[in-house]
């Protein structure tokens, strides 16, 4: 289940670098889209995305904020002195997150309708020969090549996460479903598994996890006792603190990007990353150096027997919730008009006061009816009529 493509924008990354590039604030720049703060710090996060008319004035303007970014490079960039071509030193890869992106020091993978972008340069020693040329994927078949690719790893991330295995697969599989429902927006993104790690994070530290029944029962620790301890003390962290720290030391990003992914400033991710150093250093002084704690979230992730599931399997999961959720919103909106035709039919249009039912009263006299006056009744009467309206004369006094 795919919808519409809709208008195209940079990735979360480029959105906050252009910002930065152009001496904005995020208040300032939600000033020129009309939306708050808030919104613009989750679209540089990646966590929302915008939509109808505030995708479009969003994306003119930072088109207009890339052009400006290129015309002040251009004004400032020196005359080119030719240099010696350096060799690429291969980076290590890590078990807990697969190289991707165009920050990682490789090309991203073509995606289905992908070309290439106009100005980009060629890689050094690769002549003028022309790239090869990829047969055109279908979106399920690049899901699964992105799901088999970025999958495991991830997994493995949300169990230094949260110290769960079923959860940590679970997560995974959420984000994964989400995006398979935005995935035109997720396809043309520089950095899919950036997007798709994002997701899977919120899920795995939403606070809402601990009223799940399944989630409250204690999962086996790791064996090794070492192991036992690193989880314990990553797990006595926050969550803004221990994301983090393995977004950092363990999946390698740098601190900008760390910022970005958290929703956080630079200095603030700096602090928190140093306090969450502090606190695993304070229980395994062994790993007060960085490298040497990369190393153990690398082997405490790949000791534990962590699995995903099929690619097809959680593409059909997403739309079977996809379709349950649209039959359970219609069936409530029909129920809803029915129990409203309902009321409408059998409410009564006027006020009918209630009938009170008949008491006997004892004890009070019958009531008379008036009769004929008697003649000293009808002397009284004449006498009254007789006598003046107006009372007794006054009293005066007056001068003799």
């Amino acid at each position: 289940m795919t919808r519409s493509p809709a208008t195209p924008l940079p990735p979360p990354k480029a959105r906050r670098r252009l910002r930065e590039a152009a001496a904005l604030t995020q208040t300032q720049l939600a000033t020129r889209v009309n939306v708050t703060r808030a919104t613009i710090r989750a679209w540089e996060s990646g966590r929302t995305a915008p939509r109808g008319r505030r995708r479009e004035a969003y994306a003119r303007l930072l088109k207009t904020l890339a052009e400006e970014d290129a015309a002040r490079r251009t004004r400032s960039a020196p005359p080119p002195e030719p240099a010696p071509t350096p060799t690429p030193t291969p980076e290590p890869t890590t078990v807990l997150e697969p190289v991707s992106g165009p920050e990682k020091g490789s090309e991203p993978e073509p995606g289905p309708g992908s070309g290439s972008e106009p100005g980009s340069g060629s890689e050094p020693g690769s002549g003028s020969e022309p790239a090869p040329e990829h047969p055109a994927l279908t979106p399920a078949q690049a899901f699964d090549a992105l799901y088999e690719f970025s999958a495991p790893a991830l997994v493995r991330q949300a169990y230094l996460l949260t110290g769960r295995r079923e959860l940590a697969r679970e997560s995974v599989e959420r984000a994964f479903q989400t995006a398979w429902e935005r995935w035109p927006e997720v396809a043309r993104d520089r950095d899919p598994v950036g997007w798709v790690r994002a997701t899977a994070y919120e899920f795995a530290l939403s606070p809402w996890q601990r009223f799940r029944p399944r989630h409250r029962q204690p999962e086996p620790p790791p064996a090794d006792p070492g192991d036992r301890t690193l989880l314990n003390a990553l797990l006595r962290l926050g969550p803004q603190h221990r994301r983090t720290l393995v977004l950092y030391d363990g999946v390698g990003l740098d601190l900008p990007e760390t910022a970005a992914e958290t929703e956080a400033s630079t200095p603030a991710a700096a602090n928190r990353l140093l306090h969450a150093r502090e606190t695993v250093a304070g229980r395994l002084p062994a790993l007060a150096d960085s490298r040497v704690l990369h190393q153990r979230l690398t082997e405490l992730a790949s000791a534990e027997r962590l699995w995903a599931a099929k690619p097809t399997g959680v593409r059909k999961g997403g739309e079977r919730r996809a379709r349950f959720r649209t039959r359970a919103a219609i069936a409530f909106t029909v129920a809803l008009i029915g129990a409203t035709a309902l009321t409408v039919r059998t409410a009564p249009t006027h006020y009918e006061p209630a009938v009170s039912p008949g008491v006997a009263v004892r004890g009070v006299p019958p009531r008379v009816a008036p009769g004929s006056l008697s003649e000293a009744e009808r002397e009284l009467r004449q006498k009254l009529r007789d006598r003046l309206q107006d009372g007794p004369e006054r009293l005066e006094p007056r001068l003799e």
